[in-house]
């Protein structure tokens, strides 16, 4: 994919020194953001260490980048994200190391907002506070999350983000819970995802998206000229106060133009976005942000079905739950119909957490197109994510709860026409 960048930092109305820096490698697709911290001028050399490490320890595995972007099937996307997040351990290291060796220095460190762009997928590390967001359609989603204590106390329902200014949490708004270079080691998080023709991305530090929101992000990117949307954000900021540097990384993945290409293009973008709008649409899934439906999508897997092909049969063991995109299949018991299911409905979801025989069966009735998702990637997301798995198993007991009120009123029901039934039956013995 061919993409598009632009770039500009400041050091805005209130700091003496810049101690953001920013990476833009076009040879890699590598872009970086780093909010640099510490006294006597080590944030700038933190944040300068760090952009260069990460590069370098990106750049030594070129050639599995390469063959991952050429579809090599022996390439994983998590062969990719451990890479990044070597290269989070790398920098970390090399910042560490040179506080110890100067005292004065000792204690320093950063922010690390990584983009990575290989084929048709994108891939992020993230440590601190500055952002990554994705322009998609219109929308604008944040696909880092800050490690900040005021996030984190959100997180806990402590404050609202509206209740900030008047909490006593309000001097701590800089502080953050992660950074490369403190100590000598940090957890960064990861996420892939597959990317579209038109995408967006806004790397920022966090002296820019304090001023930020949808609109005005939106506004920024749609402007003509967007060579200046990294000035445009950076007057913003400085406009509205310039508490802190200021820096911005526009990525735009630019359009194929008309033809065989775009038409792939747009199918693609067409079915991502009807498999993120039927999972946003399930009891099962929907607590879940934009960033962890993607987590779901990436342990999926799309397979066609012809009609008359089963998926499911009674009484057979699974560990898939089937989610439908396009087509129509019918489930059936003992041969006798029960019901068609058209797209948006799903089937299986008791496999994920339990092993009992399926209770009916389902098959294609026309060509059909589905989402699976196994057993044991459900529990992989659950055990890396405890964030999500809580989301997920919070979904599943409502899920579970609610099919047992429907349950319990069915046989009140049939219990109640029993009961009238045997009434009947005593009258007329009667007479």
């Amino acid at each position: 994919m061919e993409l598009s960048f632009w770039a500009a930092t400041d050091v805005g109305r209130k700091r003496e020194a810049n101690e953001d820096n920013f990476l833009v490698d076009k040879k890699l697709s590598l872009f970086v953001v780093a909010d640099g911290m510490g006294g006597h001028a080590s944030g700038e050399v933190a944040s300068d260490i760090a952009v260069h490490e990460f590069r370098n320890a990106v750049d030594a595995n070129r050639d599995l980048i390469e063959r991952f972007a050429k579809a090599d099937p022996a390439v994983r996307p998590q062969d990719i994200l451990t890479i990044l997040e070597q290269a989070v351990q790398v920098a970390g290291h090399a910042i560490y190391n040179r506080g110890q060796a100067e005292p004065d220095k000792r204690g320093m460190g950063t922010t690390a907002s990584a983009l990575l762009i290989a084929g048709d997928r994108g891939f992020i590390a993230h440590v601190g506070d500055s952002r990554i967001y994705l322009v998609r359609r219109g929308q604008v989603v944040q696909l880092t999350e800050d490690h900040s204590l005021i996030n984190e106390l959100i997180r806990r329902g402590k404050i609202t983000k509206d209740g900030i200014e008047n909490s006593p949490y309000k001097a701590y708004k800089n502080a953050v819970t992660r950074a490369v270079g403190v100590y000598e080691n940090v957890q960064g998080d990861t996420i892939d995802f597959e990317i579209l023709p038109g995408d967006q991305f806004l790397l920022c530090s966090d002296g820019l998206h304090a001023y930020l929101d949808d609109k005005k992000t939106i506004d920024l990117l749609s402007q003509d000229d967007i060579t200046q949307a990294p000035k445009r954000f950076v007057d913003l900021a400085n406009t509205g106060g310039g508490h802190d540097n200021i820096t911005a990384v526009v990525v735009r993945i630019d359009r194929a133009s008309p033809g065989a290409a775009a038409t792939a293009a747009d199918d693609r973008a067409e079915e991502l976005q009807r498999k993120i709008d039927v999972l946003k649409q399930m009891p099962m899934f929907r607590h879940l942000t934009y960033k962890e439906i993607i987590r779901v999508l990436n342990v999926t897997e799309v397979k066609e079905f012809a009609p008359g092909e089963p998926l499911i049969k009674e009484g057979t063991s699974g560990e898939e739950m089937f989610i439908l995109l396009k087509g129509k299949v019918r489930v059936h018991k003992n041969q006798a119909f029960i019901t068609f299911l058209m797209p948006g409905s799903h089937i299986g979801e008791m496999a994920l957490v339990d092993r009992s025989p399926r209770s009916t069966s389902v098959t294609a009735e026309d060509k059909s197109r589905l989402l699976i998702l196994r057993r044991r990637e459900f529990y992989e997301i659950v055990r890396k994510d405890p964030s999500l798995s809580v989301k997920l198993l919070w979904s599943f007991v409502q899920v579970l709860a609610d099919r047992l009120r429907k349950t319990t009123a069915e046989l009140s029901g049939a219990r109640l026409e029993a009961h009238a039934q045997d009434m009947t039956d005593d009258v007329l013995f009667d007479e």
